[in-house]
């Protein structure tokens, strides 16, 4: 590893030098252990501690196979789905292995006693497998989590209905939380050149799973003007979105759970902004019956912000604790978009508010290859910035985990991996300065 890391931070290293660097028989990774899923069994969701479970390994390099390529990992990040996979909810992901596995013979390597977790990096092209034309060793990159195969009709118009569609380091092994990652060669996107490595691993998913639901003709077709609602707006996913809508000219209405993630949106340049704690909103008056009375009162605080308009769009992520007052909230003709249901899955609201008022639910799920890179040349390009808020040692890993399930973060958390330190991994100089306040802004709050 030390051979790999010093060419990475030599400036005269080039394609030829990477390819003839060997790859070593073994490296560190994050893991999760199939003998240990019923370590949190009769344990409530919040009850369940990431730092129990999570384990830092030394593992064997995987075979190399057509199509495919080996990323030095420099860093990663945490999203909602290394929690999930920690905590073995809503299922053991070993599962998907096994599936996975059972396939073809090359994904057998998948299907192993250990899961190596992780959805983002930001790294270099060690070696690509027969096949790899557009990426060579030395290549600084980026990974979106998009693993698919395209051996079905029903993936070419947009990739994410393969029914062989899976998350990378999620429903695959040799994830991004490790020192060398195993991925698709059409995951790979160009590393934003202002950007450290611990930025550039940050946005990943989250940026381009926002891009999708909230731009793209996929999702809710964002135009100017449009009033959107965005839950945790100055979250993992939320401040993506708020900088989505404020860059396309639409007015994010932010919801968020405390002053100081207001600020945060502030800092970003949104002005609506609903402290749903401060303003004592809640939804259920227990466990089993939800508050219309609640959502009206949401409803006119809404209009409040907006002048007297409802919303166009629902950025939904938290599920069932709000659903409900989406659906209601939302115009009549209005699109509620949902990616994810950190609250809870079984989501219970109004019919008559959504037939009758012609609402639609749109269901949206990571990004295609083509929305991923968009999503990425929006960032190289300084329109949409990274909201990194801490980075942790890969030995840190579980605790970084922990902190994100029990939302003791803002934004994003990064990890290093082979980086042994923050800040590097800068090309463009001129370009980050121009940026850097808004590249600090989670930093600083």
């Amino acid at each position: 590893m030390k051979d790999i890391l010093a060419a990475i931070q030599s400036p005269d290293s080039v394609s030829k030098d990477f390819a003839a660097l060997p790859i070593p028989e073994s490296y560190r990774a994050i893991t999760v252990h199939k003998d240990e899923t019923e370590m949190f069994a009769g344990l409530t969701t919040r009850d369940k501690d990431p730092r129990k479970s999570i384990h830092l390994d030394e593992v064997p390099v995987p075979e190399l196979g057509p199509g495919e390529a080996l990323v030095a990992v420099m860093a990663s990040s945490v999203n909602y789905n290394s929690v999930w996979t920690s905590i073995f909810e809503p299922l053991s992901t070993f599962g998907f292995l096994e599936r996975y596995g059972r396939t073809n013979e090359l994904a057998k390597r998948h299907d192993l006693p250990y899961h190596i977790i992780g959805s983002d990096l930001a790294g270099v092209v060690l070696r690509t497998g027969p096949g790899v034309n557009a990426w060579q060793p030395g290549d600084e990159v980026v990974a979106h989590c998009l693993s698919v195969e395209l051996e079905s009709s029903d993936g070419h118009n947009d990739t994410m209905l393969d029914p062989e569609q899976r998350i990378w380091g999620f429903e695959t092994n040799f994830g991004g939380l490790a020192e060398i990652a195993l991925v698709k060669s059409n995951q790979l996107m160009p590393k934003p050149d202002h950007l450290s490595w611990e930025e550039a691993a940050a946005p990943g998913l989250v940026n381009s799973t926002a891009y999708r639901q909230l731009v793209s003709r996929n999702g809710a077709g964002m135009k100017q003007g449009d009033n959107v609602l965005i839950w945790g707006a100055s979250g993992g996913l939320g401040s993506y979105a708020t900088q989505f809508a404020l860059a396309g000219g639409a007015n994010p209405i932010c919801v968020v759970s405390s002053e100081q993630k207001a600020d945060i949106c502030r800092a970003m340049g949104a002005d609506a902004i609903i402290d749903r704690n401060a303003e004592g909103y809640k939804f259920w008056k227990d466990e089993n019956t939800q508050d219309p009375k609640e959502w009206k009162r949401f409803g006119k605080r809404i209009r409040e912000l907006t002048g007297g308009e409802d919303i166009d769009i629902v950025f939904e992520h938290p599920g069932r604790e709000t659903f409900g007052a989406s659906v209601f909230v939302t115009r009549k003709g209005g699109t509620i978009t949902t990616c994810a249901s950190t609250s809870g899955y079984m989501h219970e609201y109004d019919n008559r508010y959504l037939w009758m008022s012609l609402k639609r639910i749109i269901g949206s799920h990571f990004a295609n290859y083509r929305e991923a890179w968009e999503a990425n040349r929006l960032i190289a390009k300084g329109k949409i910035h990274p909201t990194l808020s801490k980075v942790y040692s890969l030995e840190d890993t579980g605790q970084a985990a922990y902190d994100v399930h029990r939302n003791l973060h803002q934004g994003k958390v990064g990890v290093l991996a082979l980086s042994p330190e923050e800040g590097l991994g800068v090309r463009d100089q001129e370009k980050r300065a121009k940026h850097i306040d808004a590249i600090n802004r989670f930093r600083n709050i």
